[in-house]
């Protein structure tokens, strides 16, 4: 499986956001499968029509494994020894790039490595 991933950038810093099978297992442990995990992550409506947020937590858990695969990749590739993120940072991080960029760049990554899954003849559905 060829690992996508997205790059961002907040104050002057870049990110690479990361979705493959370590990501996934990380995210159905924490979560059960990665539909729930998607769910909560994305923003909703009320019958009346009211904007319900993201579950920020669940939204902080993603971001903070996607990146931290990207360091871990990063520094495998390169011999370098960069130190993963901690939750903390992360929320700083989302509230810099803003909650609603962190939703659409966590979906678009998700998004573009379901393709790639899809291709190689998994899914990323659980049961």
């Amino acid at each position: 499986m060829k690992d996508i991933s997205t790059t961002i950038e907040s104050n002057g810093k870049k990110y690479k956001l990361v979705f493959n099978l370590n990501v996934m297992e990380l995210i159905q442990d924490e979560y059960g499968t990665i539909d729930k995990w998607g769910s909560l992550c994305e923003p909703g409506k009320t019958e009346d029509g009211k904007i319900l947020e993201p579950n920020i937590k669940a939204l902080k858990f993603g971001f903070l494994t996607m990146i931290n695969e990207g360091i871990d990749i990063d520094n495998e590739k390169n011999g370098t020894s960069n130190s993963y993120l901690t939750a903390k940072q992360v929320g700083r991080l989302i509230s810099d790039f803003g909650a609603e960029n962190a939703v659409k760049a966590v979906n678009d990554t998700v998004i573009e490595s379901s393709k790639n899954l899809e291709k190689n003849g998994s899914s990323t559905k659980s049961q």
